[in-house]
């Protein structure tokens, strides 16, 4: 798919995976709409990068919100082909504490941002992909999600969020079979330790720790390298239903 042809939305645009897709799309010629909550961040991203590029404040779970979004991607000049879901929350507790147990109203919360408002989002761009014009093959656009290598191996108070990636790893198949009668195809990527705002706040020896951890390249990862991947499945036409781990190798210990 010719992305310099194409309209797209990306939650969590205003900063980390987001912001790195974003300026990936739009260098290819996108014309992208930045869907986030940061509004003062996602104003100034798209006062920056200008062109055709919007900015819709979303809350990813608020489904007449994330329509208004997919409207805005909608209505401009180019059809809506391409979503890419970073918007998300990191959380940590264990399942039992000294204390007593998790409570459900924080698990809950990050169930809700992470995967239902990765579903609302799925759902309600693929209802508006599948009004557009039909390319080679006729495909119509891709739907691409982010999960974690939480998904797979879950570290010890990870319990709402390795669940939350599960979830996303495992509905990529499914959605992907669902959509393939209207040409969407349906990807996910899983992180392993990027450097995003989540790890804003730990010392340089921390992260050297983070990164000597990692088998190859001995590293953390780069929100820039996120957005290649993301690039790639949205030109690539024949990748479809997959989860590809983006981790350099890293299988993550249980603490």
């Amino acid at each position: 798919m010719d992305l310099s042809a194409v309209s797209a939305l990306v939650t969590g645009g205003a900063s980390g995976l987001g912001e790195a897709t974003v300026r990936a799309l739009h260098a290819k010629g996108a014309s992208v709409t930045i869907v986030d909550l940061a509004e003062e961040k996602g104003q100034a991203l798209a006062a920056e990068l200008g062109g055709a590029t919007t900015y819709v404040k979303t809350d990813v779970t608020n489904p007449d919100q994330v329509q208004a979004a997919v409207d805005d991607a909608s209505s401009k000049d180019s059809p809506l082909r391409v979503v890419v879901n970073c918007a998300g929350i990191g959380y940590a507790k264990r399942t039992l504490t000294k204390t007593g147990p998790h409570d459900l109203e924080s698990f809950q919360k990050v169930i809700n941002i992470n995967l239902v408002g990765t579903f609302n989002v799925l759902r309600l761009a693929a209802a508006a992909m599948a009004t557009t014009a039909p390319l080679e093959d006729d495909a119509r656009g891709v739907i691409i999600n982010t999960a974690s290598v939480a998904a797979f191996e879950g570290q010890i108070g990870q319990i709402a969020y390795a669940t939350s990636k599960a979830g996303i790893h495992g509905m990529t198949l499914p959605a992907a079979r669902d959509l393939s009668s209207v040409g969407i195809r349906v990807n996910t990527i899983a992180p392993g330790i990027i450097d995003t705002p989540m790890l804003a706040g730990v010392t340089d020896e921390f992260r050297k720790t983070l990164g000597d951890g990692v088998p190859f390249p001995k590293r953390i990862g780069r929100p820039s390298e996120y957005a290649q991947i993301a690039v790639f499945l949205g030109e690539h036409d024949y990748i479809n239903g997959e989860t590809i781990r983006f981790d350099a190798a890293l299988r993550m210990a249980p603490r």
